[in-house]
């Protein structure tokens, strides 16, 4: 069955679903009906998986689809069936194995190379095969065999034409498997539309996978590089994020921490649709301030998502309560989604996802992603880091989700800590934590260096990592606490007494 999509436009072009979560979106509904699509890539990028999922959904919408193999057998589809959890029923399997003429070294030498006659047996019996079910979407596994008996780039091309030509009037979808070790270009031109999956191997973690459309006539598609994985039930792709698509109407609100003192120093709070950064050494408490604001969505009755890149979730619970706050219970509730990812297995598309989900699924009003290091270090190897985190928070930004990013500086105290990647005109409000001492005790600064949306207090305070977290007056009475040698030059002290870290 195949059916229309919103972007197939005027031409009214009729679609053939792909079986696969998230790639109809970038095909713009599914594979145009009724045409050869090839998809091209090396051993292990899960070509065999996406044609099965392709053949699937046909069946399971009572399509005749037939899977034609001459590189695997039936056994080893029916294995890689049984990983998913699936099974082959509905699908009719076609298997096409050597004979054994073809296996004689001595046959290289007749005057007549047996491949060019099982060349054309080998066609012959799939097109007989295809004559008898009468299928509406049809895999060929793979043209590599294909092509090593034709032997002749020329004889191989008229040999794809001419099953492109066969199937032409018989109203059937056709995906040609390929591993694209050789020149395709030849093949990419007969196709309607040529799918490239990839497979990447970074110095650590997990191997990472992502496609591309190369072309596909006559449908607007979603170009680029979209990530995918391959889990048990399937193949699921991640379209690229495009900010510019997802708009949403929202009236101006100031969001309270929860620490009024706080609020103060940020003109009323943070502001709803826009993104904050909290920078500062490691320990000074980028983390605990974050969470208030997770503490005060639950409070208002809406849901906060935080993303632990450096901690675990256990940890992170146990540091709030010792400061009061009642995450514990929030989470319980299902009003505070916490989750644990791994910077090693993670790539920027399925981070994204799992963002939109929580955005768009779990209606997620707040989002903190703790910390920044952890996600930059995520995607360490991606060459356009920050552009993807620019889309990403212009994304939460148009739709009205307030977002916190947390930022560990290189170095604990002095002027020349620095920050892994210049992210700062990336948030809309920038807001630094900084060591100082002063009377022999290690203390903490905090200030708004930045806020685009409204103004903030110019101001320098004191805070204190206690029960509950306190933020003090301006200090005034204080010169140089950013910098190495901060010094007292007041008669009176306005220090917050140190009753806790």
């Amino acid at each position: 069955m195949v059916e229309p999509h919103p972007m197939s436009g005027e031409l009214g072009l009729e679609k053939a679903s792909s079986g696969v979560t998230g790639l109809n979106d970038v095909l713009g509904g599914g594979y145009p009906a009724f045409r050869v699509h090839l998809i091209e890539g090396a051993p292990g990028v899960g070509k065999t998986t996406l044609a099965l999922q392709f053949l699937m959904d046909g069946a399971a919408r009572g399509e005749r689809v037939l899977y034609v193999t001459l590189s695997e057998t039936s056994d080893e589809l029916a294995a890689v069936a049984r990983s998913h959890g699936w099974t082959l029923a509905g699908i009719e399997l076609f298997e096409l194995t050597p004979t054994a003429e073809s296996l004689d070294p001595g046959a290289q030498y007749t005057i007549v190379h047996p491949a060019e006659v099982e060349l054309g047996e080998r066609t012959w019996e799939v097109l007989q095969e295809v004559e008898r079910v009468r299928p509406t979407r049809v895999v060929i596994d793979s043209l590599a065999e294909l092509e090593l008996l034709a032997r002749d780039p020329l004889r191989y091309r008229r040999q794809i034409l001419g099953f492109k030509h066969f199937f032409a009037g018989r109203r059937c979808t056709v995906l040609l498997l390929d591993t694209g070790e050789r020149t395709t270009s030849s093949l990419q031109s007969i196709a309607y539309g040529v799918v490239q999956l990839e497979q990447l191997a970074p110095d650590y973690g997990g191997e990472r996978r992502r496609l591309r459309v190369l072309k596909l006539r006559s449908t607007p598609y979603r170009g680029g590089y979209h990530d995918y994985v391959i889990k048990t039930g399937g193949i699921v792709v991640f379209p690229r994020l495009v900010a510019s698509e997802h708009r949403a109407g929202m009236a101006p609100e100031n969001l309270s921490s929860g620490v009024p003192e706080l609020d103060q120093l940020l003109g009323g709070g943070m502001d709803r649709g826009t993104s904050g950064l909290l920078v500062g050494p490691a320990g000074v408490g980028k983390s605990i301030l974050a969470s208030h604001w997770a503490n005060a969505a639950a409070g208002r009755g809406e849901r906060a998502s935080v993303y632990l890149f450096d901690e675990g979730i256990e940890t992170y619970l146990h540091r709030s309560d010792g400061i009061g706050l009642g995450l514990r219970d929030h989470v319980a509730a299902g009003r505070v989604l916490l989750r644990q990812l791994d910077p090693a297995e993670l790539s920027p598309g399925e981070f994204n996802h799992v963002l939109r989900e929580a955005v768009e699924h779990d209606h997620a009003r707040v989002v903190i992603v703790d910390s920044l290091n952890g996600y930059l270090n995520a995607m360490a190897e991606e060459r356009a880091v920050l552009v993807q985190l620019h889309e990403l928070l212009s994304y939460l930004n148009q739709t009205g989700v307030m977002t916190l990013l947390t930022l560990a500086l290189h170095g604990l105290i002095g002027s020349r800590m620095r920050a892994p990647l210049d992210v700062s005109y990336l948030a809309d409000t920038v807001v630094l934590m900084r060591y100082f001492e002063a009377t022999g005790e290690l203390r903490r600064a905090i200030s708004v260096v930045e806020k685009r949306s409204g103004p903030n207090e110019r101001s320098i305070r004191e805070l204190r990592l206690s029960r509950p977290v306190l933020v003090g007056e301006p200090l005034r009475e204080f010169s140089g606490v950013l910098t190495d040698a901060p010094a007292y030059v007041g008669p009176s002290r306005e220090l917050l007494d140190q009753g806790g870290s």
